[in-house]
């Protein structure tokens, strides 16, 4: 199984469970993340959202943060799926999953990695408002969560 996919299909999250858990026994927790769509983004309706990547080199960032997240916690697997391509208000946009004997370390390992894939996965998200398109910039919340983990986050351009 992949452990990071880059796809403009939906996915099914019980489908990507169950292959994750894959009948191992010592599986004890697992844990999932999935973020959707939303129809309002900073007091503004959103009709759609765009998201572009570059091909090999985001699924090669996103293996990185999967390896960070094994050397970390004691994990037995993590599936991220994050989708491109124009999606619509209450799309499934990521899902990040993880297994381990506890809960703890589940919850822990899915939390750092969608902290760390919200501020360091080089995507670039574009929205369409009644005002027209722009580019979404990561929030300052996002970098907060990050520096939790003791992870800077990169510094801004422009």
């Amino acid at each position: 199984m992949h452990r990071v996919s880059i796809q403009t299909h939906d996915f099914d999250v019980s489908t990507e469970l169950e292959a994750l858990r894959a009948r191992d026994a010592r599986v004890g927790a697992v844990c999932c993340f999935v973020g959707t769509v939303r129809d309002r983004n900073e007091g503004d309706s959103v009709a759609s959202m765009e998201l572009e990547h570059y091909p090999g080199m985001t699924e090669k960032s996103i293996e990185a943060m999967v390896d960070a997240a094994f050397a970390r916690f004691n994990l037995y697997g993590v599936r991220v799926i994050h989708r491109v391509g124009l999606l619509a208000p209450m799309d499934q946009i990521v899902m990040v999953a993880v297994t381990s004997a506890h809960r703890g370390e589940s919850f822990q390992a899915c939390e750092f990695v969608m902290d760390y894939l919200k501020t360091q996965a080089p995507f670039w998200k574009k929205e369409q408002t009644p005002d027209g398109a722009r580019w979404v910039d990561a929030r300052v919340s996002d970098d907060a969560a990050l520096a939790r983990w003791g992870i800077a986050a990169p510094p801004q351009v422009g």
